[in-house]
């Protein structure tokens, strides 16, 4: 299937490592121009030469993306590097466990503020790019944690406020042309990320987690990025302000 990518530029806050990366790389393979930031300067550079081995344009900088200023500097800088700006996802997060004050700050400084000031930064550049081709998208990744409240934590609470700030973002900025979407992902593995760390250090824990899931396991970050790229294409320019669960059916709500 053409996602109807080919040419289009998008950026990927988080994008070395992971769901971030799988969504760098399924967007090159589908022909976009690809920029990635991430705290790790060695990373971000074997990923440029990555995405630019796939023929497409790629771009990347060390960001912390809690900085504000920052982040949006290289939002500006990339896309202008680029030659414009389709697509941009927000993929970032702290994965700051606990109902500490110290985690709550953790949580909202890197998941929801980087989000808000990336998505400012951006947006000019993607109204533009709505007004060109009909159709610009934002897309965040949260997390079914979202829906779980089994103890007071804030990271659930956090991902939740991604998701309503989505939906506020795609009812305001409809008429651009500007969508914005939510993938929520179950457990995922990857080499490094936190479900390899548990399956390494509490191997009967992974197990029991993978047993509570339907499909008996973790999702692959391929599988996620398959989910984040479709909705960031043209083919899905009807949608916008959705949460797509990607989960394995392991949530029992029912979600409409």
């Amino acid at each position: 299937m053409d996602l109807q990518l080919k040419g289009k530029n998008a950026l990927i806050l988080g994008g070395t490592r992971g769901i971030g990366r799988s969504i760098a790389d399924t967007l090159a393979k589908e022909g976009a121009n690809v920029g990635v930031c991430a705290r790790n300067a060695e990373q971000v550079a074997a990923a440029v030469t990555e995405l630019k081995a796939l023929g497409v344009k790629a771009t990347g900088a060390s960001v912390d993306v809690t900085d504000g200023a920052a982040l949006k500097g290289w939002i500006a800088s990339a896309a202008s590097e680029l030659g414009g700006l389709d697509i941009l996802v927000s993929n970032a997060g702290a994965m700051a466990q606990g109902n500490d004050i110290d985690a709550w700050e953790k949580n909202f400084q890197l998941d929801v503020l980087a989000a808000v000031n990336a998505f400012d930064a951006a947006h000019p550049f993607l109204e533009k790019a709505a007004q060109t081709s009909g159709d610009a998208a934002f897309v965040i990744i949260s997390s079914i944690s979202a829906a779980i409240a089994d103890r007071a934590d804030s990271y659930g609470p956090i991902k939740a406020a991604l998701i309503h700030m989505a939906k506020g973002l795609a009812r305001q900025h409809a008429k651009a042309g500007i969508r914005v979407n939510v993938v929520s992902p179950g457990m995922v593995f990857f080499e490094g990320g936190v479900w390899h760390m548990v399956k390494t250090n509490m191997p009967e824990f992974f197990a029991q987690a993978n047993a509570r899931n339907p499909t008996g396991r973790c999702a692959t970050p391929q599988e996620i990025a398959n989910a984040a790229v479709f909705l960031a294409s043209p083919l899905s320019s009807y949608t916008t302000g959705s949460n797509l669960i990607v989960d394995g059916a392991v949530s029992s709500r029912v979600n409409f």
